[in-house]
């Protein structure tokens, strides 16, 4: 047994063991150190993957060679692309899961990994040298006593420093329900120098089905041809899906629920942490829209083979006894058996902008933020922060290149690039909005765009690669085709006329057509035989149909938003000493001098983002820059 190592995580949650794989799969010697081995990547809140942006996390995440999106597949109990009528930009996959299964994938992924190796237990103190001009983390210390070294740690701690658990009046220590908080780490930190706060998040109640009328509750079927989330050709889509559940509150369930207001932690001040606005509690939806007369709920099975549901919108920190009347007065409810009410829990984090973009501390060498820590929410965020972490922590100590994914590569660096350089005031969770490339980071084109970093880093494998030429080969192969070949107006006039299209008057390209709003290229493949024998040849299946597909329609808006990313990109070009006196500069407002001393940007493209810095300072720090 060793006790010295490359990379040691603290931490198995879904930052933890994308971090910990990510390190063992580039050949570092990896040690990940969790409370309990049974929960690895446990969902704590809902048993699902994905949705709007976070969807398109989990497809980089695979491109990138990650686990979560493989792990997440075999998984599957219902899956879903949302916002399929809005723009190919819009499309996000999401995937109900088991959540049991999820968990057992991840403890089998891991403990067949070579260099990887996992203990149980906590860890309540880091190991830091302070003698050298600047400190450096040099191992971690448990509650047990035992002592690990390390070149490198990356702390995913999620809710479990200094957390707090609030039902009602009752409050509880804990991480989550049925595991325990943790000590020592956050009041070492903030003595080293770190600033720390708090957040809140909440999750709802668990329901026994067989206590329910599931005929009295609207379906939620998922896709006839369901998607899968990895590019991997070895891993299959569900085949036999579960359905979700569309269920209302009322008015009487909101005069029931009101009648906790007076025990509510989060209205009396119990709760200190700062909640997700965009994800609120039941009784904060009542007091923020109290004009609605009803809101929608989400019946989720936690598993095929669980009569456990989550009941997705119905987050609360009420008195049990409050929830449980209220639950009682929905149709279909009447006789609600539950297996634990829903909680709100507070926890520490630490301001990401403490952190570099390759998520390094700025404070202790060596020292890695992953997950709820640096402030965010949701497991795909948090994932994707572990990766990342992970292959800077082995990159660094080998004396190799930051690994660093700009905002117009991928969703994962606008996360990343917002965190460190413009912080956070609340839980932070990634929605499209926040993506100005969103045109290009589609979660159709993930692979095109990051399999060859991926290979470069030395994630991707030997079958992923493979899997990506032959889809750029066929991409390709296809989109020619729709280029060149040529339509007469008499081989496609009946089609045209069905749709209410305009006919041709002359021989058209078939990308012509295609640029149509109202013509779908699997409409056109049942009506133009010289396609569907192309597509029949070359064994050309629905996922590059709909990549051609996508680029062809949207061709103009893709190009232009590659010019603007390309002409911003010059910003980034422009480096900012590491020494570099912000407060020098007095022509530029004094705000600005404050917020580019504390964050201390490493370009001038970072620091046109940091809030608070205005378009004139980046003229002046361009001018001063010979710019």
């Amino acid at each position: 047994m060793r006790f010295d190592y490359d990379v040691i995580v603290v931490g198995g949650g879904h930052a933890g063991c994308e971090a910990a794989a990510a390190a063992a799969n580039l050949g570092a010697e990896t040690l990940l150190i969790t409370m309990d081995m049974t929960k690895y990547a446990s969902m704590s809140c809902n048993p699902a993957v994905g949705g709007v942006a976070k969807g398109q996390i989990v497809r980089e995440i695979d491109a990138l060679g990650g686990q979560m999106g493989i792990i997440t597949d075999r998984s599957t109990i219902q899956f879903r692309m949302l916002n399929r009528s809005k723009g190919a930009a819009m499309w996000s996959p999401r995937a109900q899961c088991d959540k049991a299964l999820f968990s057992s994938l991840w403890r089998k992924t891991l403990e067949n990994t070579p260099h990887l190796k996992l203990w149980q237990d906590t860890v309540n103190q880091l190991i830091v040298d302070t003698e050298g001009e600047q400190p450096k983390v040099c191992g971690v210390r448990t509650q047990l006593g035992v002592e690990f070294w390390g070149r490198a740690v990356v702390l995913t701690a999620g809710t479990f420093l200094g957390g707090l658990m609030h039902v009602g009046r009752n409050s509880a220590e804990g991480g989550r329900a049925g595991d325990s908080a943790s000590h020592g780490v956050t009041e070492q930190l903030v003595a080293l120098g770190f600033e720390a706060g708090r957040m809140k998040t909440g999750t709802p109640v668990r329901i026994d089905a067989r206590s329910l009328n599931l005929e009295q509750f609207e379906r939620q079927e998922g896709d006839e041809q369901p998607s899968k989330f990895s590019f991997l050709e070895s891993v299959g889509a569900v085949e036999k899906q579960v359905p979700c559940y569309l269920v209302y509150t009322s008015p009487e369930v909101h005069d029931t629920l009101r009648t906790g207001f007076a025990d509510s932690p989060l209205f009396q001040g119990l709760i200190k942490g700062i909640g997700p606005r965009y994800c609120p509690s039941i009784e904060d939806k009542l007091r923020t829209f109290a004009d609605k007369e009803f809101h929608q709920l989400f019946l989720e099975p936690e598993g095929a083979d669980t009569n456990e549901y989550y009941l997705n919108g119905f987050s609360s920190s009420l008195p049990w006894q409050v929830q449980v009347a209220a639950l009682q007065q929905i149709e279909g409810f009447e006789n609600v058996d539950i297996y634990r009410p829903g909680y709100a829990i507070e926890y520490d984090y630490f301001p990401p902008t403490q952190l570099k973009h390759t998520l390094e501390t700025k404070l202790v060498e060596n020292l890695y933020f992953a997950g709820q820590v640096n402030g965010t929410t949701g497991y795909e965020e948090a994932a994707a922060q572990g990766l990342v972490a992970g292959v800077n922590a082995v990159r660094k100590g080998r004396g190799e290149s930051p690994f660093v994914l700009s905002r117009d590569e991928a969703y994962i660096g606008v996360l990343i690039d917002d965190l460190v350089t413009k912080g956070v005031d609340e839980p932070y969770r990634m929605f499209t909005s926040r993506a100005e490339y969103r045109i290009l980071l589609r979660q159709d084109n993930a692979d095109l765009r990051l399999t060859p970093i991926g290979q470069k880093i030395g994630l991707a494998s030997a079958e992923r690669v493979a899997n990506f030429e032959q889809k750029k080969s066929l991409v390709e192969l296809l989109k020619n085709f729709v280029h060149k070949q040529g339509v007469a107006p008499c081989e496609i006039s009946d089609y045209l006329k069905s749709v209410n299209s305009a006919q041709l008057t002359q021989k058209r390209k078939l990308s012509d057509l295609l640029i149509r709003n109202e013509i779908f290229i699997f409409d056109l493949i049942e009506n133009f035989a010289p396609l569907k024998n192309f597509i029949a040849k070359h064994n050309i299946g629905r996922e590059v149909i709909e990549q051609v597909e996508i680029e062809v329609k949207y061709s103009g808006y893709i190009e232009r938003e590659k010019a603007i990313a390309d002409k911003l990109k010059r910003l980034e070009e422009i480096k900012i000493p590491a020494n570099f006196d912000f407060q020098a500069i007095t022509s530029i407002t004094i705000e600005a001098r404050q917020k580019l001393s504390r964050i201390r940007p490493i370009t001038i493209g970072q620091a046109s983002r940091i809030p608070g810095v205005s378009p004139a300072d980046i003229n002046i720090l361009l001018i001063h820059f010979g710019r």
